[in-house]
């Protein structure tokens, strides 16, 4: 695999705090795990001259492609496994006319995946075994963040406005063809919504609440509501074991809730700044905290000891981990100096074998 780290600021990143020290039958040592040595690794660094920032990546579900969206209306494709290069990059475009923010794969169909742009109000769907896009819906609202149901067949959408919408796969009639269309569903208040792992209920957050809702799906009744974070809460992820929901919110905190008696059991305070996006490894024993500064934080779950910062290019609006692999890909734009060079859109990877 193949990237470019030239040229990378030489800032000052400082370490995390490091908590009291957790209970012994915690740690990795007790349970029998061998954690990754994640301080022997460093970030693969790809840089694309914009003055765009890549604004979101995403793994298909089974990890052989890497999706970045954010510079030039188009979508990037990347085997990593393979190259990093730029000419590698199989290109999708004629999809949206702006800006493209956000990028979803269907987790039931490895070639198949969403975009989504908030200026030109369009949701555009993709089979990356052909170069148009396969259907395209133009809404009312802007859409920020989409999100598959674990059975590809539904989506639940937020907007800039801050609410939640669905959209559901199927025919109009027996004589269609199955296609994406806007279900009829009341629109919810939400920052962020993400199904569970069995697809019957969704955790939703807002950045100006203060508490997590959990509702019932496809009822959209309210489950439950639980206390997160005093100034909002912008992030949230749900362990893959079932174990545990993580959130993130403006106070620079990552609360872990257990899932099974809906207590926080854990706080993660090594962040120095606001999260903007949190994701759990495959296995669910670690997690991967971006933030406003530039540098991704891996934390262990059980214990929440801070394991390694690993140095960014710049802020990262998101983090994502392989989904089979300790791998997190992670992007952005390069910061902006005064005398200094102009600013890049990036995508990298950190971790064994990158």
């Amino acid at each position: 695999m193949s990237g470019a780290n030239n040229g990378k600021e030489e800032d000052e990143i400082p370490p995390p705090q490091r908590p009291p020290s957790p209970p012994p039958h915690t740690t990795f040592a007790a349970r029998g795990l061998h954690a990754p040595n994640f301080s022997a690794f460093r970030p693969r660094d790809i840089r694309i001259p914009s003055p765009q920032s890549m604004n979101h990546v995403a793994w298909s579900c089974d990890g052989k492609r890497l999706g970045a969206v954010g510079i030039d209306k188009v979508v990037r494709l990347w085997h990593p496994e393979k190259s990093m290069e730029l000419r590698s990059a199989s290109m999708f475009s004629g999809g949206h006319s702006d800006d493209v923010d956000y990028i979803s794969w269907n987790p039931t169909h490895p070639d198949l995946f969403c975009t989504s742009s908030q200026k030109d109000r369009r949701i555009v769907f993709w089979d990356t075994r052909q170069t148009r896009y396969i259907q395209q819906l133009q809404l009312k609202v802007s859409p920020s963040q989409t999100n598959f149901a674990p059975d590809g067949r539904t989506i639940v959408y937020t907007t800039a406005g801050k609410q939640m919408a669905v959209l559901t796969f199927g025919k109009d009639s027996d004589d269609a063809k199955e296609q994406w269309h806007l279900s009829d569903k009341e629109p919810m208040p939400a920052s962020t919504a993400t199904f569970n792992h069995v697809g019957d209920g969704l955790v939703l957050t807002h950045q100006s609440e203060a508490s997590i809702r959990v509702v019932d799906y496809p009822s959209l009744a309210v489950i439950h509501s639980t206390p997160a974070h005093v100034g909002g809460c912008v992030a949230a992820a749900l362990d893959p074991r079932g174990r545990y929901l993580a959130s993130g919110g403006h106070d620079s905190i990552v609360n872990l809730f257990d899932l099974s008696e809906w207590i926080c059991t854990r706080t993660i305070t090594a962040c120095d700044n606001a999260i903007n996006a949190i994701s759990f490894s495959h296995d669910g024993e670690f997690i991967a905290i971006a933030n406003q500064g530039s540098y991704i934080d891996i934390c262990a779950t059980e214990t929440g000891v801070p394991l390694h910062r690993v140095p960014a290019l710049g802020e990262s609006p998101t983090v994502s981990w392989h989904p089979s692999k300790h791998v997190i890909a992670y992007c952005g734009q390069t910061a902006i100096r005064e005398g200094g060079p102009a600013p890049s859109a990036w995508v990298s990877l950190f971790g064994p074998g990158m």
